[in-house]
């Protein structure tokens, strides 16, 4: 499929950032491989969804945590990494690589405290964790990094969306300010809550699986991976630049979209839906 969309302004800033991961990866030996939606841009369209509004990669978690420790270094002048290692009152696990001085805040994350820094326009580093073969043992795994994860969160926000109707949206707000404000008597922060869900991420270390698997979602069969399905990676163009995708992508792409190469119907063209996108100096990227 020919790409005859023309990147967005917002898009155009998220491509510096996946040049910039890309060339910094090389320099380091680090592995990484497009992820979710910009996996799909790449087989797709050639670069990004039209109407995507961010960028995924994935990295085995020995890369990620290279990543984290070494790329500071090595990062230009225009870049900022969020994680847990660098910035305690971040709620997410995973890592955010952006652009220093934007700001993108989806409806999600838009009733964030203070505490949390403000996440800036750019792409989201997810970690791949082993998926234990015993599925009790998996199932226990999912279990616990989903709860850890959502604490996560409502420590810094007392009401994400649910997507429920009413009155269960409601009754479920009630329950989120309740907790949101317990853990905040309790002092309990994000960081703490991190060091649990990376806890019961890493579980499966050990067990010779040689499946990796995105706990940062609630469905992490659905996101993941044999290492020979990742390795070795291939080399796409990605609009202007080239970006490594999954070796076998297409069945990496089928197992978690079914037929990936046919466009969704308008009403399942999913975004993060912004309430503030700050492009900064980088308007005009």
């Amino acid at each position: 499929m020919n790409n005859a969309h023309h990147p967005t302004d917002l898009q155009r800033a998220i491509l510096l950032t996946l040049r910039e991961l890309d060339r910094v990866c090389q320099v380091l030996d680090v592995s990484y491989a497009a992820y979710g939606g910009t996996a799909i841009g790449a087989v797709r369209h050639q670069g990004f969804i039209p109407w995507d509004d961010d960028a995924d990669v994935c990295m085995p978690r020995e890369d990620y945590d290279r990543f984290l420790a070494e790329a500071p270094g090595v990062l230009g002048k225009d870049f900022v990494l969020l994680s847990q290692a660098s910035h305690p009152g971040y709620c997410r696990p995973f890592a955010v690589l952006g652009l220093e001085g934007t700001a993108f805040v989806s409806s999600a994350s838009a009733t964030s405290s203070q505490r949390s820094p403000t996440i800036p326009v750019g792409l989201d580093v997810f970690p791949l964790d082993v998926m234990p073969q015993d599925q009790r043992v998996f199932a226990r795994q999912s279990r616990r990094t989903w709860w850890w994860g959502r604490l996560m969160f409502l420590a810094v926000s007392p009401s994400p969306q649910t997507g429920l109707p009413f009155p269960l949206a409601q009754a479920a707000s009630a329950v989120f300010r309740t907790v949101h404000w317990a853990l905040g008597a309790a002092r309990v922060t994000p960081a703490v809550l991190y060091r649990r869900w990376e806890r019961a991420a890493r579980a499966g270390e050990g067990t010779g699986s040689q499946v990796l698997a995105d706990y940062c979602t609630r469905d992490p069969r659905r996101w993941s991976v044999r290492r020979d399905e990742l390795f070795p990676v291939a080399r796409m163009p990605f609009e202007d630049i080239e970006i490594a995708v999954p070796g076998k992508y297409d069945d990496v792409l089928t197992r978690g979209y079914g037929l990936y190469m046919q466009l969704p119907p308008p009403e399942e063209r999913m975004t993060h839906d912004p309430v503030l996108v700050d492009l900064g100096r980088f308007a005009d990227a």
